[in-house]
Parts: C-alpha cells; sequence; structure tokens
C-alpha cells in the first residue's frame, strides 16, 4: 500500500484530489494538512509514510520550505508537487530542495497515479504537459545559439567551399584543382578563415566547422 500524505489549503481542492487517488486500491491518503508545518508535525510525531504530495503556495510554510525540513527529518520520504505553476524557476526550486517530482494541477488522473507509483519505485517525474514545455525552450535556446554562432562569423561564399574542403580531407593543391582557382589563392581563403575563426591548425578548424553546423 502506497502511504501518502496530502498538503494542500484548499479544501475542495483537497477533497477532490482524495476521491480521485483512493479510487485506486494500492494507493491510501493517511493523513491531510492544509499547510507544510501541519504536514511536517504530522510526520514527527506518526508512522513513516512513502509520499507527500504537496502544493507549493500554502500558509505558514509553503511547499518549497516543507521539501527541505522533511528531508531533514527523514530523506527516505519522496515529496512531490502539485501545482498551478509552470514556470521553469518552481521546478528547479522543487528539484534542487530535493522534489522527485512535479506535475500540474490539470495533470490527467491516470498520469497522477502513474507518477506516484513510478516515484515511489524511485524514479523522478515530471508530467508530461511541463516536459513537453521545458523541451520547447531547451530546443528554442539551442537553435537561438546556432543562429547566433552563424551570424558571428561573416564567411564569405568561397570560405565556406574551401572549409568544407578543408574537413573533407584535400591539400590545397587539391582544393586549388577542385575550385578552379589557384594555390595561392586556396592559401589566401585559408588564412582568412584562419583570422576569422581564430583557430590555428585544420584541426581546429574542422571542430569550429562541425560544432556550428558549417559542415556535417
Amino acid at each position: 500500500m502506497l502511504k501518502i500524505l496530502l498538503a494542500e489549503d484548499h479544501n475542495i481542492v483537497r477533497s477532490g484530489i482524495r476521491s480521485l487517488l483512493e479510487d485506486d486500491e494500492s494507493i491510501a491518503i493517511v493523513a491531510e494538512a492544509v499547510d507544510g508545518s501541519q504536514a511536517l508535525d504530522y510526520i514527527k510525531n506518526n508512522e513513516p509514510i512513502d509520499i507527500v504530495l504537496t502544493d507549493i503556495d500554502m500558509p505558514v510554510m509553503d511547499g518549497i520550505s516543507l521539501i527541505r525540513e522533511v528531508k531533514k527529518l527523514n530523506p527516505h520520504i519522496k515529496i512531490v508537487i502539485l501545482s498551478m505553476h509552470d514556470n521553469e524557476k518552481y521546478v528547479a526550486q522543487a528539484f534542487e530542495a530535493g522534489a522527485s517530482g512535479y506535475l500540474l494541477k490539470n495533470v490527467a488522473a491516470d498520469e497522477l497515479i502513474f507518477a506516484l507509483k513510478y516515484i515511489n519505485r524511485g524514479g523522478r517525474y515530471v508530467c508530461a504537459e511541463l516536459s513537453m514545455s521545458m523541451l520547447a525552450s531547451v530546443l528554442k535556446r539551442v537553435t537561438s545559439s546556432i543562429s547566433a554562432a552563424k551570424s558571428a562569423v561573416d564567411f564569405s561564399s568561397r570560405e565556406i567551399q574551401v572549409l568544407e574542403l578543408i574537413a573533407e580531407g584535400l591539400t590545397n593543391q587539391e582544393m586549388s584543382d577542385r575550385l578552379f582557382i589557384s594555390k595561392r589563392t586556396v592559401e589566401g581563403h585559408r588564412q582568412s578563415l584562419t583570422d576569422k575563426t581564430g583557430c590555428r591548425n585544420t584541426a581546429a578548424l574542422i571542430r569550429y566547422a562541425m560544432i556550428n553546423d558549417i559542415v556535417q
């Protein structure tokens, strides 16, 4: 039996969560609290529980503070945040404090129950909606970083051609033959690439080109 302490200051919300969870016969809400302090008192004075399911915004002691205090008392108790806050800042604060999971209050019943059981087995969990939002944010930052790197150095089309051929392993003479330009011109483009990128050898130039997605 999965023993849960439910900390939520809104009576209707707390009753709804309790009713939802207790539809599953393997879950028991062993105690309820309207704030972090009340939850902490229960943990101090009663039999061990498995999970504290708590909101962040509560009077007297908020959810983040509750996480820290519970971990001091019993590091084996897992804490899961169930909140309306979808800001990455709150997610980071919760996990930094010692939470094992973070879910939004609009989460489906099946996902909530799955998350609690998964966390009880030792996993960590962020609800699907938050995971997708955070993934989109990461992809946006990575894309912006790549775009910035590409635009940070203004290469000519010929310099990019030379850089691609360098990555293929061609010598200056082979590049000269491929591009129908003199070997001296190739050397000039190569020097320009070195000056613009700060790369002092062929290996560094190739690495620069791959990191910045100039060559595949």
